[in-house]
Formats: structure tokens, sequence, C-alpha cells
């Protein structure tokens, strides 16, 4: 009983970021926890896993989520992602939807709403890439028209690229956090193991190397991780789904797949701090993305 006082004292709780693919959830993520722990490219669903970043502030720790971008999709690995978003909307205190400034359409978030409305949590709106809309008068658009869904908390126009609002909305989630003792050291800022963010970062420049199927058909596997006196040894493996595609990353005479590499290692030694010897690898394994076992093996779990 002695330490209730303390336990009383202290806040936490879980924020999900979730929206359309491509909306800046993972930008916004790396904003806010001021380290890059989820890979961004221009593609869409480019996030596949649900990612933490955690910011501990005095007494108060919130958990970011960083999720997949909400689609319609029925089938295989993209069912999965989406799953896990919808997932993470109904376990957290606090649902963030981003939306672009510049939308059409607005199908998907009254997914995002009917589902957000059947729990407890607060509702933020964030209309984010303000700094790209030409017209202002868009965002009271914007704002009317997702209000008629079921009104929100707080409604924050943000550019999470320029930084512009990300200091309003930790404020706005500190704020919200319910009583509760932390969930991490205060020194932590992900829940994610090196590993994961290291082959992540080597999918990342994958994704921003190729072009229409590649991205999408590519998965990573770190084979082994050995931390030597002066370096860190990586052998990872770059997955695909046909030869053809296994010959565009290779590249001619390794070309592709050196640049991939080169990138990738410059990202990874900046987050280890030290230097890194990355060995790369592709090898095929047809329809990955449909098979349930592969898909569980490469680590996309199956979220109802």
């Amino acid at each position: 009983m002695q330490d209730q006082p303390e336990i009383e004292a202290s806040r936490s709780g879980f924020a999900a970021i979730v929206g359309k693919p491509n909306v800046g959830k993972s930008t916004l993520l790396n904003a806010l926890v001021g380290e890059k722990i989820a890979i961004t490219s221009t593609k869409p669903n480019t996030t596949r896993n649900r990612i933490a970043g955690i910011i501990t502030r005095g007494d108060a720790q919130a958990v970011f989520l960083d999720t997949p971008g909400i689609h319609r999709a029925r089938k295989g690995l993209n069912r999965r992602m989406v799953n896990i978003a919808m997932a993470a909307i109904s376990e957290v205190d606090i649902v963030l939807m981003m939306v672009e400034a510049g939308s059409k359409t607005l199908d998907i978030e009254k997914h995002i709403v009917r589902r957000a409305a059947e729990t407890h949590a607060k509702r933020f709106l964030l209309i984010n890439k303000v700094d790209r809309v030409a017209k202002p008068t868009i965002l009271p658009e914007i704002e009317e028209r997702l209000e008629s869904m079921g009104p929100f908390d707080e409604v924050v126009p943000i550019s999470a690229l320029k930084g512009a609002g990300v200091d309003l909305i930790e404020k706005l989630v500190i704020e919200s956090l319910p009583a509760g003792p932390h969930y991490y050291p205060p020194d932590i800022f992900t829940d994610q193991p090196e590993r994961f963010i290291a082959a992540e970062m080597v999918r990342e420049q994958v994704t921003r190397a190729t072009r229409r199927e590649v991205p999408y058909a590519t998965a990573i596997t770190v084979e082994e991780w050995d931390e030597r006196s002066e370096m860190v040894f990586i052998r990872a493996r770059i997955h695909v789904e046909t030869q053809s595609q296994k010959g565009i990353i290779i590249g001619k005479g390794g070309s592709m797949l050196k640049n991939i590499g080169a990138a990738a290692r410059t990202s990874i030694e900046k987050m280890l701090g030290t230097k890194v010897y990355l060995d790369l690898f592709v090898d095929v394994i047809p329809k990955w993305r449909r098979d349930g076992k592969t898909l569980d093996r490469l680590g996309y779990p199956d979220v109802e």
C-alpha cells in the first residue's frame, strides 16, 4: 500500500494513429517520438505492422501506435494489415484519426468513426498536410463532413512532415491519459527490437528504389545478428514472389542490391550508433502474400 500514492499520481495510456494509406501516420509517429522507428515512403501501404512509439513526460507516459493504412482488403497480407489497424481502435484510450487536407472521399473514415464510436476512447481528428492546401476553406469543409459522423473531442490541422501541430497533439494526448502506472521505463522510445527496425529499414530502401508490384511483394527477415567488437554484422534476406522481381532487386551486375544495401546500412548505423556490415540476399517465395503459414513466419500475424 506504500506505493499506492505514486501509482495514482502517474498517468499512462495508448493512442492509435489510424487512417487511410499514405496520410502521414508514420511521419507523425517519428515526429512525436523524435526518433526514426517507422519507415516512410511515398507509396501507400508501406506500414504493415503495429509499431509503438513511447514518450514519457514526468508522471505521464503516452504510447502512440502507428498502424497500417485502412483500405478495402479481403485476402492475404492486406486483410491482415487492415485487421491490425481496426483492432487497435478497440484497444486504446485515444483514437487519432488522420485525414489528408486535400482528401476528396471520406468513405474509409466513416468506417473508422463507426468503430471508434463503439469504444470509450477519446477521438481527435488530425487534418494533415495543411501546408499543401491552396484554399484554407477546405479544412472547415472536411471537419464539417466528418463531424456529421459523430463529434470529435478535438480537431487539429497539422503538417507532420514539417512538425506543425505536433506539440499540440502531444499536449492533448498527455492531458487525456487515464491514471495508471507506466508500461515502459522512461528511456524507452519503442517496443520494437532493433532487429525488426533494421529489417524495416532494408524494406524501406527496396520500396523507395523499386516500382509497380515489387515493393508490395517484398518482405525482409534478419537471419543473423552478431555484435562484434567494432561493428554489428547483419545478414538479412529479401523475399519476393517471382524470379523477375528478384532480378529487378539485384539489378545489372548487382548494382540495385548494392545501392539498397548502402542506403539501408546508413540508416541502421544511425540507429545503432556503430558501424554495420550488412549482407543481403534475395530469394523467391511464390505467392507468399496469400499463404497464411508463410505470413505467420514472416511476422504478419492474423488479428481479428
